[in-house]
């Protein structure tokens, strides 16, 4: 690691805090086609609720792997990951006005087959994230402890349909991250985390993304069906990457951004 790499206040604040925020990080226009994006999905998978726009959906998505993409969100991945940067999930978390459902507790890593744990989350607000629409709320330092086991929760109204029971003293530690479009608040894969309902009259649209070094293996025994490399070069017989997909109109969502010269190659 060299001297600047030591110094860099994003590195030391993730390292002592685990989470920390980037500001203005994506342009009003970019997060605009982001916006229309989730309409456009919510449109084609009326089956799904806007909570669960899923890593699944990704590989045919041009637009989705355009924006994962993005070299201003390469360059935060690059400071806790290095330059050989692949991706691992991206997923919609959109709560809806007055239905918008929560988060429970929970650690990412708990979830993940990556081996080793070698990860850094990214949270894109598309939307104003407020406490009174839902926003993210972490608990600072809580990645300091080990993965733990999760609590399945069969009621049906959280994402994840899991999470973990924490103490009073731990709760009252939360901070809210209020977050404007085009912020980006950067997740240890251990840092305890979760988010409320959404009672309130506005949407609550996020963007997680999941970068991982190439160094890291997904150990899933199947294809992984959003693993695409995204920034330098891979480690030979660790994972398989996908090919990224051509823009076709006829049947993805439109985009100024897939004219761009390099964005489908």
């Amino acid at each position: 690691m060299t001297q600047s790499w030591q110094n860099d206040p994003m590195r030391t604040q993730y390292e002592e805090q685990g989470y920390l925020i980037a500001r203005n990080v994506l342009d009003e226009s970019l997060v605009a086609e982001a916006a229309a994006h989730v309409e456009w999905l919510l449109k084609r998978h009326p089956d799904l609720r806007p909570e669960q726009l899923g890593h699944t959906l990704v590989a045919d998505d041009p637009f989705w792997v355009r924006l994962v993409s993005d070299e201003r969100l390469l360059d935060i991945a690059a400071k806790f990951i290095g330059e050989d940067i692949a991706l691992f999930a991206s997923h919609y978390i959109c709560k809806p006005p007055g239905d918008g459902q929560a988060v429970l507790w929970h650690q990412d890593g708990s979830y993940w087959p990556l081996d080793p744990m070698r990860v850094v989350s990214l949270w894109l607000a598309v939307d104003e994230s407020t406490p009174e629409n839902g926003c993210l709320r972490v608990i600072p330092g809580s990645h300091r402890e080990s993965l733990k086991e999760l609590q399945p929760r069969a009621d049906g109204t959280n994402v994840l349909g899991s999470g973990l029971d924490i103490d009073a003293v731990q709760a009252k530690r939360a901070v809210d991250l209020r977050l404007s479009p085009g912020d980006v608040s950067i997740h240890h894969p251990n840092i305890i985390h979760g988010s409320e309902p959404n009672t309130s009259s506005r949407w609550r649209r996020g963007l997680t993304i999941r970068y991982i070094p190439t160094s890291t293996r997904i150990t899933t025994p199947k294809p992984w069906p959003c693993a695409f490399l995204l920034r330098g070069k891979a480690v030979p017989g660790v994972n398989d990457y996908l090919p990224r997909p051509p823009f076709d109109p006829s049947k993805h969502s439109p985009s100024r951004m897939l004219g761009s010269p390099g964005v489908n190659g």
